[in-house]
């Protein structure tokens, strides 16, 4: 690892206060140096955070935090903070179990002001804060840092919108470096780049200013040179408004300025922290910056396992099993080439979802609409509305967002829309945020809503096709990771809505599995000779298969990667009760508590969800 004297001085954003200006750029360069070290060993969010480096250094320099409040968006930019406020001894425990988080966590240190993980929050909380200190009276300011991605988000401009029709002193720092995961789409990425054209403006009049005195000198030369500035006057008011979008939205717009000079950021943060009023401050950003490798890949590079950052990451070794979101992928091109009515859409997520290679397939049945899942669902409600089939790749964290599409724009006017939900249940080191702990909870509920969760690969590839073929709303969550090795198949084979599958039988206890639990529990049930259920279907509940079970069993099981409160189990005692049969039942799901962040296994250990866990409960609860 390449030396950090200066570095290795900071304990705390105080110390980067007393360093002398000039010191800076070395510290931008070794704090950079110490981040392709510490994500090299440890894997993460990687080219956003080398982009925010010179970022991270000014603002710490010029604001006096933490009284001073600094809110990130997303927050997978953050390492480079979370460095320099006393965490640097910690980040080789980043994103594992009992480890630093890969987010802010307020619960984490005092330099976090806000807990994030999702997208386009940082304007309305940084909002929040300032006014609350200009109700107690306090001088503290309060920063929002958000990118150009998440910027393109409904939440942002809202708070936009309220933020610039207050008396409130408020800087919001548009970190523009034209990507979110992947490149950005939409009107206001176009409407950014158009106003890096602003800087020639200055070009011209300081090329006018510097040359006038040797025209001078040359016959007709400024004549000739006034034409040119003429034209180039011309093209500038073309490409830029008189008054920047963000003007109009009652914010002080100024910018861009590069992102990376540290001495230029500082000079400019300095002025606009003694401003009054909302300011926001365009600057532009390279994702990957310093880096290579990272600079011409920002997609492959967005996020990166262990890797020597002097040879760069191994190339990845085809896995065992495809994983679910690969099979996702296959079926929806499958799909697609059977039914030219297909589309589908994501909201920003193309490579996490499975759709690369169904955009190069299907390119003008491909819609990325960027962060922006409330739109993604009311978009394929209108899509639908005119007899097209939408699919909306989603995660089940990222639907929570788009709730009240869901029920009032496609469920309520019961519209064939296919959700495919991917996280479903833990997800390891990304922690809570991004945890789909909750969906069968709130799915279920909803009306006209048919709601599947597929045991293995083949069962997703069915379950995936039945709920397409269906003329309403459907859902089909699966988890993150790896299948159980089962051959997907190829077709497109449907199964019977609302009916699930004995996969053992045995004695005494059965155990009804929904989705991702159905292996472990069939390995509980070899120790117990259970049987056991593979439900398929969360909504509509196969009430029959309920029925027979709790009849010919003294004991019943359910078992769920969700919520235990209100989830599938909570469907099976509802069932019964309808049934009035009174049957001894243990629900086992995740717990009602905030789930950490590290490995899938031992978090579902923890939760009593893997078949040694399943096996010893189901003792323990018939004992007592």
């Amino acid at each position: 690892m390449k030396p950090t004297p200066l570095l290795d001085t900071i304990r705390l954003p105080a110390d980067v206060r007393g360093l002398e200006t000039a010191q800076l750029p070395q510290l931008a360069d070794e704090l950079r140096a110490f981040l392709l070290d510490s994500v090299g060993r440890t894997g993460g969010h990687f080219a956003s955070n080398l982009g925010a480096v010179e970022l991270t250094v000014a603002l710490h320099y010029v604001y006096n935090t933490p009284e001073d409040h600094l809110v990130w968006d997303v927050g997978h930019q953050s390492y480079p903070h979370k460095i320099l406020t006393g965490r640097k001894e910690r980040m080789h425990t980043m994103r594992q179990r009992g480890g630093l988080a890969g987010f802010p966590k307020r619960c984490e240190s005092e330099y976090d002001d806000f807990g994030v993980g999702h997208s386009s929050t940082s304007i309305g909380a940084a909002l929040g804060m300032a006014v609350a200190d200009k109700l107690a009276g306090r001088a503290s300011r309060s920063v929002a840092v958000i990118g150009d991605g998440a910027m393109t988000a409904g939440q942002a401009f809202e708070a936009l919108n309220n933020a610039g029709d207050m008396d409130i002193d408020l800087l919001v720092i548009l970190n523009d470096n034209e990507m979110s995961i992947s490149p950005n789409v939409g009107a206001l990425p176009k409407y950014l780049a158009g106003q890096v054209v602003r800087d020639v403006k200055g070009l011209v009049k300081s090329f006018k200013e510097k040359s006038e005195k040797i025209l001078d000198m040359l016959p007709g030369a400024l004549d000739v040179a006034q034409r040119v500035e003429n034209k180039l006057k011309d093209v500038v008011h073309d490409a830029v408004p008189t008054a920047s979008l963000f003007d109009n939205f009652g914010f002080t717009y100024s910018g861009p300025i590069d992102g990376h000079d540290v001495l230029k950021l500082v000079s400019v943060l300095q002025d606009m922290r003694r401003r009054k009023g909302p300011q926001l401050l365009h600057i532009v950003t390279k994702k990957g910056q310093g880096y290579k490798l990272a600079e011409n890949d920002p997609v492959g590079f967005h996020a990166v396992g262990k890797f020597n950052p002097e040879e760069g990451p191994a190339p990845a070794a085809a896995p065992a099993k495809p994983t679910y979101t690969q099979i996702f992928g296959q079926w929806l091109i499958d799909q697609a080439a059977a039914d030219d009515q297909l589309v589908a859409i994501t909201p920003a997520m193309r490579e996490g979802s499975g759709l690369v290679a169904f955009e190069q397939q299907f390119p003008a049945r491909y819609f990325d609409v960027g962060i922006a899942e409330q739109h993604a669902v009311t978009f394929a409600a209108g899509l639908a509305c005119c007899g097209v089939k939408p699919v909306v790749a989603i995660y089940s964290t990222f639907l929570q967002r788009g709730y009240d599409q869901l029920i009032h724009d496609v469920a309520l006017q019961n519209l064939p829309v296919l959700f495919a939900i991917d996280r479903a249940g833990i997800v390891g080191a990304d922690g809570p945020t991004h945890a789909g702990a909750y969906d069968l909870s709130y799915l279920r509920c909803i009306p006209n809503l048919v709601v599947a969760a597929p045991s293995d690969e083949a069962e997703c590839r069915k379950l995936l096709s039945t709920c397409y073929a269906l003329n309403q709303p459907a859902a089909v969550r699966y988890p993150r990771g790896a299948g159980t090795g089962v051959d997907a198949g190829n077709n497109l084979e449907t199964v019977p809505v609302g009916r699930g599958v004995l996969r053992r039988q045995g004695k005494g206890t059965a155990i009804l599995a929904f989705g991702s639990m159905v292996q472990p529990a069939l390995q509980a049930a070899e120790q117990l000779d259970a049987s056991v259920a593979d439900m398929r279907f969360v909504k509509p509940l196969d009430e029959d298969l309920v029925r027979e079970l709790a009849a010919g069993h003294d004991y019943l099981v359910c078992v769920e990667e969700n919520t235990a409160q209100g989830g599938a189990g909570s469907a099976v005692l509802e069932a019964l009760a309808r049934m009035g049969m009174m049957k001894p039942v243990l629900l086992l799901g995740i717990a009602d508590v905030v789930t950490e962040h590290g490995d899938p296994a031992a978090l579902l250990a923890d939760l009593g969800l893997n078949a040694a866990a399943i096996e010893q409960q189901i003792r323990s609860w018939q004992a007592a």
